[in-house]
């Protein structure tokens, strides 16, 4: 099994995750090959909280040309982590 912080890569923070946030609900990118219940054990393991649901949303990476050189920048994989109403909140984000 992996590390758990492998499976979670950073926060999401924009201004519709933060208004989220009202809604206990927390947004990372994590890992492409992780599943729900890595990425739940692996958000209970490092914050100390207690997971409720996990929604996952795949991105593909866009077409980008510099020049005559052309490529695609990476697939993305992200997370919106629901917490239990018994659970405290995460301080990564109490900044």
């Amino acid at each position: 099994m992996r590390d758990h912080r492998d499976v979670i890569k950073r926060p999401v923070i924009t201004e519709q995750t933060t208004d989220l946030m009202v809604d206990r609900k927390y947004t990372f990118e994590v890992d492409v090959k992780a599943n729900k219940t890595e990425i739940k054990d692996a958000i209970e393991a490092i914050f100390g909280v207690t997971v409720e649901k996990v929604n996952v949303m795949n991105y593909k990476g866009k077409f980008k040309r510099v020049g005559r050189h052309a490529g695609f920048k990476p697939r993305r994989r992200k997370a919106i982590v629901k917490l239990a109403a018994d659970s405290k909140d995460i301080e990564i984000f109490e900044a």
